[in-house]
């Protein structure tokens, strides 16, 4: 069930319709209280996350989680939490004001939503009577919003009229229609997550944010190829094999182990056709690239084709999957005295 400054949204049966489904989304969109939150955290100075050659212990300690992951962290171990190169993506932040206990996820196709939302609230151990913070943050006007509200919320990409609006309207309906109790502090997608050149292209106006563990105060951010870590080549390679990874059908992958502080990356295995895939795509033109491989050609951030680029070189280099997961098992990272991760 959904909660909007303590007023509970009217509720129907778990088979409600589309229409339903869009009215839903439209009146957290139009909601003047989540408008203002939405225009403050735009307001709001970015803030870079970067790993520099200075010692660690005197700065903050964060987890970043790529697409399709998620991760939960305890305050007493982390102080931020987040992602970012969200174009039509959309974050999703659940955390337990209680405890302070945050889970945040980057949803990248409505075919991960439910059971992404299980995957989050089982590692929150929470119960139906606590009040659960949410924040959407992501996705913007890929299409006209009058054109995605003639579309269904489909489980096929092929099938969907632009992919921010299925996916935003997937993971409302899902969080309306679960027993347990969340309260919608923030939704800057769609149109609050637009802006316009001057030729009239979209754009995300927020890729990124961070949330701050203790206080929960979300903020927008950007990360730097040093701070995407641990094991930032395999873990983007995952998120496009594990489409075909039987394993990770309708789940989020697993990244960091909250109990100990250690990232454990959990193994996706991927096959020769991966293999030739990169080779096929390395050669190509980085417009042919991006044309190829995003579902939002541009508005993507420079650094989007090179890391393309790198992930096509390990898969080439190893094409075989065990031997980056030998044994089926996962690679687990754990922090340094200085705050850096090293591989156990």
């Amino acid at each position: 069930m959904i909660f909007v400054d303590g007023v509970l949204l009217p509720t129907h049966s778990s088979s409600a319709s589309q229409p339903q489904v869009k009215d839903i989304l439209l009146t957290l969109l139009e909601n003047p209280i989540l408008v203002s939150a939405s225009s403050s955290l735009k307001a709001h100075p970015e803030r870079k996350f970067s790993v520099s050659d200075e010692s660690i212990p005197e700065r903050s300690k964060w987890v970043y989680i790529f697409q399709r992951e998620y991760a939960t962290v305890d305050p007493a171990h982390v102080d931020f939490v987040g992602t970012d190169e969200a174009t039509t993506c959309v974050g999703l932040v659940i955390r337990n004001p209680k405890n302070g206990m945050t889970s945040v996820a980057h949803m990248d196709s409505p075919q991960i939503v439910e059971m992404g939302l299980s995957q989050m609230l089982s590692s929150l151990d929470n119960n139906l009577e606590t009040e659960l913070d949410v924040h959407l943050i992501g996705g913007y006007e890929d299409v006209p919003l009058q054109q995605a509200n003639g579309s269904t919320v489909s489980e096929s990409p092929a099938n969907l009229d632009g992919y921010s609006f299925p996916l935003c309207s997937k993971i409302v309906h899902t969080l309306w229609s679960r027993e347990e109790k969340f309260h919608i502090r923030t939704i800057c997608v769609l149109g609050h997550n637009t802006r316009r050149d001057s030729d009239g292209n979209t754009y995300p106006f927020c890729n990124g944010f961070a949330v701050e563990s203790t206080t929960g105060i979300v903020i927008p951010a950007i990360f730097d190829r040093t701070s995407r870590c641990p094991d930032e080549i395999v873990r983007r390679i995952r998120v496009s094999v594990s489409y075909e990874d039987t394993n990770w059908n309708g789940k989020l992958l697993e990244t960091y182990d909250c109990s100990t502080d250690c990232f454990k990356i959990a193994p996706c295995c991927w096959t020769i056709r991966q293999y030739h895939i990169a080779w096929s795509l390395q050669n190509c033109s980085d417009s042919e690239i991006l044309s190829v491989c995003s579902t939002s050609p541009n508005a993507e951030a420079p650094d989007f084709v090179d890391n393309l680029k790198r992930q096509w070189n390990y898969l080439i280099e190893h094409p075989h999957w065990t031997v980056t997961f030998p044994k089926k098992q996962p690679r687990i990272f754990a922090r340094n005295s200085d705050g850096r991760w090293r591989r156990c």
